[in-house]
């Protein structure tokens, strides 16, 4: 089947839907029985992989220069013209599969997915789902167009990172007041694409017979090991036993630095009076030093990462125009995963490039898998694998061990950040998704920007505890506008905070045995769609839990790791 099916992505790059249909019609001609069911599958996913990856390379254009008209106008034409005809025929492709009967090994798990989908599926929300990505693009465009001047210099916000780390506390002060003075003057465009988002994404659950958005989206995301009540309990473990460990951090810091009140400036620069630490000077260095921090991980992990570095694709380079944050995609024709990020040469952009390289390298095993719907994974496990490779490669970074990061003394210093960012993280993960379940529970509230800035500052009062915002309730209100994912990922986030506990866990037998944990790693990425959450994490050598007690385990062995790294 599909005997004229091109054999690269340009061929179709400016195909319309029509040039596309007659081969997801002749999938559908057939009558699959259990001896051409696997052949079946195999065509669908040489079909799929070809278009999906057509979708994503033109996302990526229009995030690796916000202000390519062209990348901007082909995405859009996807996004009118080919992408809702493509959700119908795919639609159709699994409810072909689902009326089949038939479970093909390893398809077990999938078709639990398959039929989430269709159960969701309305031909009616196919033009809200293009209208929700030009919406979400139309963030990246405000926020990507963000600048300040400083000593005559025009800088992105995410450029400003350097400044963060100068000893001159009246700097850090100059620079992070204009920071925020410039998001305060895309305040009202952002509240007025707030209330546009909100509108599409409640019709969408409305068209899908759901109440809320919540609960549409629960099932969107395929989220069958927990409930919103997890997530509550989750937060409640976090409030009980990570809220105080965070501030046990940031009260060392003011006693370090000397301050009265710590204050948000105050919180990147090293409390000790020494220089930034600056890991590579420019983007191919911090190829070459990465590379060989895999090399010392796994051998398979440096084959991964210089395939994507001889092939072009990692995209890492900060500059004007370009879209914010980090993010991994794949291109899965070409069996590729693509990394792109906004480094500017200090030494979060390691921990950045490790986060994302786990994601690719979690995209080159899933590619040995049969099927394109066994080649997913769930996000709750996605973000192990990120999270889980920045903690892995950790003992790797400084001179004494093959890479050329940092000194030894500098390694444990970035350790020691490293993980008392991990701890800092998960009361702001809790912020972000109690205000999302807030929000899309109660979203005729949440139509007034005035009321999220309320429920944001609540929520900020309740976890953020042990830094001074006296004077900037504007700034910290309007928090949620700084946080692409509530605009562009709607519900994307408590996935962070669970596999975060995931992956210490893992780093915690790596601790044991190191060889042993990467093995169990791989294994367990290797598995794809094909196994449930806590299946996948118990592979990889963790429980997937929300409770206090596990919790509280991690807790410990961050703050004794830190203790020993600290003496």
């Amino acid at each position: 089947m599909l005997e004229n099916l091109p054999q690269n992505v340009q061929t179709i790059h400016d195909w319309s839907w029509e040039q596309l249909a007659p081969f997801f019609e002749e999938l559908n001609a057939v009558e699959l029985d259990a001896d051409n069911i696997d052949g079946w599958l195999k065509d669908y996913t040489r079909l799929a992989a070809l278009v999906f990856e057509w979708i994503s390379r033109a996302r990526v254009a229009t995030t690796q220069d916000t202000t390519d008209e062209v990348a901007d106008a082909h995405y859009k034409r996807l996004l009118d013209e080919v992408i809702p005809p493509l959700r119908m025929a795919e639609n159709q492709i699994k409810l072909k599969l689902l009326n089949s009967g038939l479970v093909p090994a390893g398809m077990e798990v999938p078709l639990q997915v398959i039929r989430a989908d269709a159960e969701l599926f309305r031909e009616a929300n196919l033009p809200l789902f293009s209208e929700e990505q030009k919406l979400g693009m139309e963030y990246a465009r405000i926020t990507g167009a963000q600048t300040v001047e400083i000593d005559g210099e025009e800088k992105t916000l995410i450029q400003l990172a350097p400044y963060y780390l100068e000893q001159d506390r009246d700097l850090r002060e100059r620079v992070w007041r204009m920071q925020m003075e410039r998001w305060l003057q895309d305040r009202e465009a952002i509240n007025e694409l707030w209330g546009k988002l909100l509108d599409v994404r409640q019709q969408m659950a409305a068209n899908a017979g759901f109440d809320n958005y919540r609960a549409y989206r629960w099932q969107d995301m395929k989220r069958f090991d927990y409930t919103p009540e997890d997530c509550d309990t989750f937060h409640r473990a976090i409030e009980e036993v990570v809220v105080p460990a965070a501030e046990r951090i940031y009260a060392k810091r003011q006693e370090q630095l000397g301050v009265k009140t710590l204050r948000p400036w105050d919180l990147n620069v090293d409390p000790l009076g020494r220089d930034p630490l600056k890991p590579f000077e420019d983007i191919e260095e911090f190829i070459e030093k990465t590379r060989l921090v895999f090399q010392q991980v796994d051998p398979k992990a440096e084959r991964y990462f210089s395939i994507m570095a001889d092939e072009g694709l990692l995209d890492l380079g900060n500059r004007k125009g370009k879209g914010p944050g980090g993010y991994c995609t794949s291109f899965p024709h070409s069996k590729r995963p693509f990394i792109f990020m906004n480094a500017v040469g200090v030494a979060g952009d390691v921990r950045t490039l490790l986060h994302e390289s786990g994601h690719a390298f979690h995209q080159f095993e899933v590619q040995n898998l049969p099927y394109i719907f066994q080649r997913g994974y769930p996000i709750e496990f996605a973000e192990v694998a990120s999270m889980a490779m920045e903690l892995l490669a950790s003992p790797y970074l400084s001179s004494g061990n093959g890479a050329a990061f940092f000194s030894d003394d500098d390694a444990r210093r970035w350790r020691i950040e490293h993980l008392e960012k991990i701890i800092l993280f998960w009361p702001y993960m809790a912020v972000v998704d109690a205000f999302q379940h807030w929000v899309y529970t109660h979203v005729d509230d949440a139509k007034d920007p005035a009321n999220c800035d309320a429920k944001w500052a609540e929520l900020w009062g309740r976890f953020m505890k042990g830094v001074d915002w006296r004077g900037f309730e504007d700034v910290v209100m309007t928090g949620w506008h700084r946080k692409q994912h509530i605009y562009r990922y709607p519900f994307y986030y408590v996935e962070y905070g669970l596999a975060q506990l995931g992956a210490v866990q893992v780093w915690g037998n790596a601790l044991k045995d190191q060889s042993a944990a990467v093995a169990d790693y791989f294994r367990a990425l290797a598995l794809g769609r094909t196994a449930s959450l806590p299946e996948l994490y118990a592979t990889a050598g963790a429980k997937f839990a929300f409770d206090a007690e596990t919790m509280g385990t991690a807790i410990e062995l961050i703050e004794t790791t830190l203790a020993e790294l600290e003496g």
